[in-house]
């Protein structure tokens, strides 16, 4: 009988690693696992028992009669229990999902049957060697588990067509492997194979349920798809967000800038700053809420290059010294000259986090001070910037600390009703700092001020930046189209109206359409442009699908602007891809507009240049005579400003006090009008629109024979140290909102010299 002692010895041990296998996954639970949980439990009960059936068949029958019997009793109550719970099984997976399985009547099922069994007659035959048992309880078990057997059938067969097929293979193995012991226990008696049949199906049936391995990979891929999904959708979302809430950000900020331009009393163009101020506001509030939205999504992307971190310094500065305005906080700027000046990385955000920094500085502190101090540690090709921000503000809590740099967390909220922001510039920023792997610190005391510290590491690419022998055109300066064929494509006529406005002052030859159907027929009929500005997000027919059929034509070459409101994090780079020759935001930035048409238009613009002015000086030099006034009795004075309200105070305060006054509005009217007369001073206004205050002052000192003192011009917002006026050829500064008083003793002084 060892060949049956073997059997119950290998289906245990295969039955065991198959289940150990099982129980170490993490399960999904669902009634087919918890019942197939069940089932192989029900099969290590008749393994051991049939075991120990086949083992006690060696001894005496009558020293082992009880052990036998109670052995036997265990079988059969083990194979009934197997057979329940297979029947429940199959009831589950098939008419189960509709009908609710009677839990009550099953467990009243299987304990009068377990009684029945346990209790009704079972007689046992013995021939020497082995023990069998039959009698009633054997034959109410037969009956009980072809029932069962016909039942696990009939589920099937009802619901065969709808479920999936691989189901009925535990069933189709049951009933062969169990026709298969009963031929062998016919052939071989001593040989008892049921809970080996049962070991093998439950095998079986592992790969036919929803295994929990395979099962969790599909809920993850299903999570991992909706995921993505959900965060297409929200990208979508914010992408339309974006444009919608910039398209009439578009016409609010190009209107205003127009309005600029215009001869509008002193109290109007403050109104006009006041408006642009507010939509700026808006537009930061927007591209942070756009920004967080990209990183939680990981979709916002460092993307590295060389810079000139100078260059990027000095624009921060700028930029502080703009927002701290009228404020009078001592702005303290500390750089570490040995800094290398071209650096490899993102430049755009590390702006953007020293930015943050330095703006919630200026927010948080009503007076005193604002320090911003960039140091260095260099280690063989790498330059950690180490950038701190102290100031003299409000402070932070230490419990606030770790709050600090948490979504649309506002501390002190009643300290900062007047303070305007949304929480999510230092959110942002940590955000950032991460990503780029550096760290920032925080210290702070309640009421005293906070220092913000960010070190990050740079890549070091050169020293000193390259030579280049570029032409830099400074904003000063005027920029002649000279009727260069522009065509705007913009679904929205109120954008195309803003573009126009801001682009008339440089002379194009300007055309537009509303569709990019329309863009294509200008194109195909021959019309010649020298650029296109192309919206994207237009209905029929987006900018990006204009811009593949009209590189369908291989006569086509213009230069193609995507000039659009979906100005999300990294569009500018996916816009480039796509084959734009460069990109634009909405609303349009006048340095971004004049960079592109400058970049584009290189060959036919002309700029009002500070050697193209002094050339023509020379010239004018050379064929005229200067005529110097001879009347000494009366001052002479010159003001070049083009703000009339203080145009009309200075004039009518030097009249009074026996001055003759000349007023300009423009630098290039004030070089041709100096050429011909002669003052005793003359007054600059810092901000001219066709040219700068120091080209103005550079093109008339080189007129020969030229000794006037000039005073500048400047508001209190101006942030401009008197150094370097003096080192400008200026005289003196004259503050535009000072008194009658000031003013006077400094133009006596300049004056009676």
């Amino acid at each position: 009988m060892m060949i049956a002692i073997s059997f119950e010895i290998c289906s245990f041990l295969f039955i065991f690693l198959a289940s150990c296998f099982y129980f170490s996954k993490e399960r999904i639970k669902t009634k087919e696992n918890k019942i197939y949980t069940i089932i192989v439990f029900c099969t290590f009960f008749a393994l051991i028992v049939e075991f120990l059936c086949v083992s006690s068949s060696f001894e005496n029958f009558s020293q082992h009669s009880l052990y036998i019997y109670i052995i036997s009793r265990l079988m059969l109550i083990s194979i009934f229990l197997w057979g329940a719970f297979f029947l429940v099984y199959f009831y589950n997976i098939t008419i189960g999902e509709n009908k609710k399985f009677p839990k009550v009547v099953f467990i009243l099922y299987l304990l009068i049957t377990t009684i029945v069994l346990t209790i009704a007659p079972l007689d046992f035959y013995y021939d020497g060697e082995m023990a069998f048992s039959y009698g009633f309880a054997v034959n109410l078990l037969y009956i009980i588990s072809g029932i069962e057997l016909i039942l696990d059938i009939i589920f099937m067969a009802m619901k065969f067509k709808s479920i999936d097929k691989k189901k009925a293979i535990p069933l189709v193995s049951l009933i062969v492997l169990m026709a298969l012991s009963i031929i062998i226990r016919a052939i071989f008696p001593g040989i008892n194979l049921i809970a080996t049949s049962f070991a093998l199906v439950v095998f079986i049936m592992y790969f036919t349920i929803e295994n929990p391995d395979v099962k969790m990979l599909e809920q993850v891929s299903i999570a991992k798809e909706n995921a993505e999904k959900a965060n297409h959708a929200k990208t979508d979302f914010l992408s339309n967000m974006s444009h919608e809430i910039r398209t009439p950000l578009n016409a609010i900020v190009g209107f205003s800038e127009s309005l600029k331009d215009d001869d509008l009393p002193e109290a109007a163009r403050g109104k006009v700053d006041d408006i642009i101020m507010a939509s700026n506001n808006l537009l930061e509030i927007v591209n942070g809420i756009l920004d967080i939205s990209k990183i939680e999504a990981n979709k916002l992307e460092i993307i590295n290059k060389e810079y000139d971190i100078k260059s990027m310094l000095d624009e921060l500065v700028a930029l502080t010294e703009a927002r701290i305005g009228d404020k009078g906080l001592d702005f303290r700027v500390n750089i570490d000259q040995s800094i290398p000046r071209v650096l490899y990385g993102d430049s755009t955000r590390l702006k953007q986090i020293y930015l943050n920094i330095l703006t919630n500085a200026v927010k948080y502190t009503k007076e005193g001070f604002i320090d911003f101090t960039v140091s260095t540690v260099i280690k063989e090709n790498v330059c950690r910037l180490i950038v701190s921000v102290e100031d003299s503000g409000i402070g932070i809590k230490e419990e606030n600390i770790n709050k600090l740099f948490s979504k649309f967390e506002r501390l002190d909220v009643e300290k900062q009703q007047t303070i305007e922001g949304t929480g999510l510039g230092l959110a942002i920023t940590k955000k950032l700092v991460e990503l780029m792997n550096g760290k920032i610190v925080v210290q702070s005391i309640y009421g005293q001020g906070s220092k913000f510290t960010v070190s990050i590491d740079q890549r070091i690419i050169a020293v000193e930046p390259p030579k280049q022998k570029e032409e830099v055109v400074s904003d000063g300066k005027i920029i002649d189209a000279n009727g260069a064929r522009l065509l705007i494509v913009d679904d929205n006529e109120l954008n195309i109206k803003v573009a126009i406005t801001l682009l008339k002052k440089y002379n194009f030859n300007i055309d537009s359409c509303t569709s990019g159907g329309l863009c294509l027929e200008k194109i195909n009929k021959g019309e010649q442009y020298d650029m296109i500005f192309l919206d994207d997000m237009m209905p029929k027919m987006s900018g990006k699908e204009t811009l593949q059929r009209l590189k369908q034509n291989k006569d086509f070459n213009t230069p193609v602007i995507a000039l659009t409101a979906n100005a999300i994090a990294g569009m500018k780079e996916e816009y480039l891809e796509t084959g734009f020759n460069d990109y634009l935001a909405k609303p349009i930035e006048k340095p971004e507009l004049e960079r592109v048409i400058r970049q584009f238009l290189n060959k036919k613009i002309s700029t009002s240049t500070n050697t193209t002015l002094k050339n023509d000086i020379k010239s004018v030099i050379n064929t005229r005579v200067i005529e110097l006034s001879s009347d000494t009795a009366t001052k002479k004075v010159l003001i070049v400003n083009e703000d009339k309200n203080l145009n009309h105070t200075l004039e009518k305060l030097l009249v009074s006090h026996d001055c003759s006054v000349i007023t300009l509005n423009s630098g290039i009217s004030a070089i041709e009008n100096v050429i011909d007369n002669k003052y005793d001073l003359i007054m600059i206004d810092n901000k001219l629109s066709d040219m700068s205050s120091e080209e103005l002052m550079e093109n008339i000192t080189s007129l020969e024979g030229f000794n006037t003192p000039v005073v500048l011009l400047k508001s209190k917002k101006d942030k401009i140290a008197k150094d370097m006026v003096l080192e400008s050829g200026f005289k003196a500064y004259l503050n535009k909102e000072a008194d009658e008083e000031t003013i006077l003793n400094i133009l006596e002084k300049i004056l009676n010299k």
